[in-house]
């Protein structure tokens, strides 16, 4: 069983930086793909960026390329999305997901079979 809790979200100027994380409760031995979705209101959730248990691979959504950076501490358990140059467009809830047959990559919501609670990220203009 793997369980996800984010953290880190909040109300935040736009050109501001946010850092979301994820912190991970699963197996010792247990090694995730893991992503970060977000669902802006009355809007169908969609990717953000993923990255693997190893942390070596990471992908992008266009949106945030360049703005956006997803990093994992197998330390730790957690993975970090760290956003800088806000737009009021990035205002959405952020989910974390995680699945163990991902290795890298996934990209879509469906391949994901844990997710958590989700957490607010409000950019103002």
């Amino acid at each position: 069983q793997v369980e996800l809790v984010e953290s880190g979200g909040g109300l935040v100027q736009t050109g501001g930086s946010l850092r979301l994380s994820c912190a991970i409760s699963k197996r010792p031995s247990e090694r995730l793909g893991m992503a970060w979705f977000r669902q802006a209101p009355g809007k169908e959730r969609q990717f953000v960026a993923a990255v693997s248990w190893s942390g070596v691979n990471a992908y992008y959504a266009d949106s945030v390329k360049g703005r956006f950076f997803i990093s994992a501490d197998t330390t730790k358990n957690t993975v970090t999305l760290h956003m800088e140059g806000l737009k009021p467009e990035d205002t959405a809830v952020y989910y974390c997901a995680a699945d163990p047959t991902i290795i890298a990559g996934g990209l879509l919501e469906s391949q994901y079979d844990y997710w958590g609670q989700g957490t607010q990220v409000t950019v103002s203009s």
